[in-house]
This record gives C-alpha cells, sequence and structure tokens, in this order.
C-alpha cells in the first residue's frame, strides 16, 4: 500500500522559524526549506503557525447514555475542528464509566471515529457516589489502559474514599482528578457567591467549597506520594494553594478551562443559562489571576471541560438550567485572545499548555510530541490573522451551548492531522 505525503509550505513551527514539513504516511517525514516531494499534497502555509496536535484532559462526550447532546463520533468531530488529536473523556455517562466493560466501549467508538483519539476516564468510585472505590485496576488494565480517574461533576469529598484512591492509582503510576466543590458549601448554588448573586438574590457559591478541597487533597496527594490533578480551576485562591503545593514538592498538576480565562459572573445578569456552568463564572480579579497563574506555569495546562447539553436543557429558566458549555472549537481562539494577545504567553507556550503538558500528565502515548522528523504527524496548522464571529450553526458538535454565540474571537484551525491523515482541511471536517 502506498503511504499519502503531504508538504506543508512555509509553516511557523510552534510560531518560531518558518520552515518546510513532509509527512510520509503517519510521521513527520523531514523539516527544513525548500523542500519538495514528488506526488505530495502541498499545503501553502503562508506563515501560519503549526502546533503539536492539541490534547484535551477534560471532554464530555456524554455517549453512552445522552446521545442527543453529543456522541463519540460528533465530539471526536468536533475536536479534530478545534484542532485537538486527543481527548479524555469524562465518566458521567449513562452508565457511568465505572467498570473495564464501559470503559473499553467508549475506547472502541473512539477508535471507530477516526476523528480523533479517545481515551476513556475512569470513575474514582462506583456510580459517582461517593461511597465506594470503582474498579480502578480492571479499567488500568483493560484495552482502554485507563490512567486518570474523575468523578467529575461530583467531588470525592470523603477523605477517606479520596486517600484510598491516590493510594491506589499510585501503584500504576495513574492520577486522580478531583472536582473540588464541598457540596455542602454549595447546596442550592446558581452561580459565584460575590456582590453580583447578592444583587441579583441568586444562591452564591462561595469560593472556599473549591479552596478548601484543593487544600485538602494536596495535602492527601503528599501524605500518599501519589499524583493528584485538580480540574478546572477556578479562583485566585485556587492558584495561591496550588502554588504553594508546588513549592513543596507535591505532585499536583492543574487545569484551567477558556471560559474561566475570559468571562466573569458579571455575565449571569442578563439570567441567560447559557453562562450558568459548573464551577461558576467568578470574577474579573480571579480571571486576571488565572491568566497569571497559566503564564507562571502554576496551572499546567487548558483544558475545555467541554459539556454539551440538548437545547431544551438549556433554553429555560436559569434555576432550571443544566450547568456547562461546549468548548472543544472555541478554545484555541479563547486562548489567543487572552494569552497570546495579551503578551503572556507565546505560541511555544501554546502548546505546552495545550498539547506537550496534557498528554504528560495523561500519559497519551504518541501525543503532545514534538515538532520533529520521526515523531508521529499529529498537528495543528492555525491562522491568528482570521477574525470571526462565532455561529454555533457552524459546530460540529450536536450541541449548541456556547457562551461565544455572535461574539467575534480571533485565529481559526485550517488544517488537523492525526497520524498523518487530515481530519480538517481549509477548515472543514475532511
Amino acid at each position: 500500500m502506498t503511504m499519502s505525503k503531504t508538504l506543508i509550505r512555509g509553516a511557523k513551527v510552534l510560531g518560531g522559524d518558518v520552515q518546510d514539513v513532509l509527512i510520509d504516511g503517519e510521521t513527520i517525514a523531514e523539516l527544513g526549506t525548500g523542500l519538495s516531494a514528488d506526488g505530495a499534497t502541498v499545503i501553502e502555509a503562508d506563515g501560519r503557525i503549526l502546533l503539536p496536535g492539541l490534547v484535551d484532559l477534560h471532554t464530555h462526550l456524554r455517549e453512552p447514555g445522552r446521545e442527543d447532546s453529543e456522541t463519540v463520533l460528533t465530539g471526536t468531530r468536533a475536536a479534530a475542528s478545534g484542532g485537538y488529536t486527543a481527548v479524555f473523556a469524562m465518566a458521567n455517562t449513562h452508565p457511568v464509566a465505572d467498570t473495564a466493560g464501559v470503559v473499553e466501549q467508549v475506547y472502541r467508538l473512539g477508535k471507530e471515529s477516526g476523528y480523533c483519539d479517545v481515551q476513556p476516564i475512569g470513575a474514582v468510585t462506583v456510580g459517582l457516589e461517593g461511597k465506594k472505590l470503582a474498579e480502578l485496576g480492571a479499567m488500568h488494565d483493560s484495552a482502554a489502559g485507563v490512567t486518570v480517574f474523575s468523578d467529575d461533576g461530583k467531588c470525592v469529598d470523603d477523605a477517606v474514599i479520596m486517600r484510598r484512591a491516590l493510594e491506589y492509582v499510585k501503584a500504576f503510576g495513574g492520577v486522580v482528578a478531583q472536582h473540588a466543590q464541598e457540596p455542602r458549601l454549595t447546596e442550592g448554588a446558581q452561580m459565584n457567591e460575590g456582590v453580583v448573586s447578592a444583587e441579583l438574590g441568586l444562591g452564591g457559591w462561595p469560593a472556599v467549597a473549591e479552596e478548601s478541597i484543593i487544600a485538602r487533597d494536596v495535602l492527601l496527594a503528599e501524605h500518599v506520594g501519589s499524583r493528584v490533578h485538580i480540574c478546572h480551576l477556578s479562583t485566585a485562591g485556587s492558584v495561591e494553594i496550588v502554588r504553594w503545593a508546588k513549592s513543596r514538592g507535591i505532585d499536583v498538576t492543574a487545569e484551567v478551562t477558556p471560559h474561566h480565562l475570559l468571562l466573569t459572573d458579571e455575565l449571569v445578569r442578563s439570567y441567560n443559562p447559557v453562562y450558568k456552568v459548573n464551577p461558576p463564572l467568578r470574577t474579573e480579579k480571579d480571571v486576571l489571576a488565572l491568566r497569571e497563574a497559566l503564564a507562571d506555569g502554576t496551572i499546567d495546562i487548558v483544558a475545555t471541560d467541554h459539556a454539551p447539553h440538548p437545547h431544551e436543557d438549556k433554553d429555560c429558566e436559569w434555576a432550571a438550567a443544566a450547568m456547562g458549555m461546549v468548548g472543544l472549537e472555541t478554545a484555541l481562539s479563547v486562548v489567543q485572545q487572552t494569552m497570546v494577545e495579551t503578551g503572556l504567553l507565546d505560541w511555544a507556550g501554546v502548546a505546552d499548555r495545550m498539547s506537550f503538558a496534557p498528554a504528560r500528565i495523561g500519559r497519551a502515548q504518541g501525543h503532545g510530541r514534538p515538532v520533529s522528523a520521526g515523531e508521529p504527524a499529529n498537528l495543528t496548522l492555525v491562522d491568528p490573522a482570521y477574525r470571526g464571529v462565532v455561529d454555533p450553526a457552524d459546530f460540529a458538535s450536536r450541541s449548541r451551548n456556547t457562551p461565544y454565540e455572535g461574539r467575534e474571537l480571533p485565529g481559526r484551525v485550517t488544517h488537523t492531522f492525526l497520524r498523518g491523515r487530515a481530519t480538517v482541511v481549509d477548515g472543514k471536517l475532511a
């Protein structure tokens, strides 16, 4: 069988030097200037940015059980559109991904999609109920090879259960990804607790509900000598706790979502449920602290927390609406606006926070690799000069619950390659 060749001509590799990149089959064959290849498909990059394929450590694909909001196929199409070549699929499906059988189903569906590699995340506890450890070892030993475990959507609030989970995954180098939210402090919570919640009369979600769990869990991780990952960190106080923990040598990593880098709780004044999310949109002070922490490495990665919902779950009164936003197709644009155009990160920094580091945390084989000869051709080509208004009708995702509808964002993914095969060409799904 003849393997296809693609020549990307004149790309800024990681935002640096302009080079030609030759892809031969599944691999990057050569980098240089003035390259040529007989029979190759030629892409004129014209100085666009070439990044390693993006990796999302926090995606909700909803299958099995909520295929009305997303499927593995539609979710991976959305991921490819956003420049992703690998996503980690959260466990809060129906049935919950708490057994080897369910994670293997998700893994198989990802293989069949062909748009993006899917690595299932296993539940920490049976049924996400927080009472009894799930089959962590069996999920790790399954064909899916699960390395990341999370009850995301719910906090593992029992300290003993959390300790046992950390001890268990340590044996095979796994990581527990914690949704940090003390449940008793957020009963009836509808938005961030602060000035805006007081004025609107909505139940407040205090920052300390997140911060207290992070403080507990970094201490547990230190005690056990295990790895803990903090999902969707959202407050300035959480940043300080993680910074302190890292200074002590505790093995903690943390993520921030694009929406927490850009949006604030002031938007809730509209009562538009598209802004209802868990954890909630916080204050401008929090947003600026999160950006600084992502820039200085206190926060390790950007993760989308892509949370699709069908129209009827969002087009209702605020109190009844589901929490969550779709994010795979807009993540890179939001990071460009909040981090690159503000001078906080260069494109090499974006490659680290959105590819190298998440692949390392999740142990995603073949992803988050250097853009160099001999490496897998998992690549994303970005046009940073593009400006466009977000229209959810153009999304590949099955759901449309984006907070950016009608907002102009910079940058566009023009091409995505999964092991040398184009999944996106000229901004359209292949």
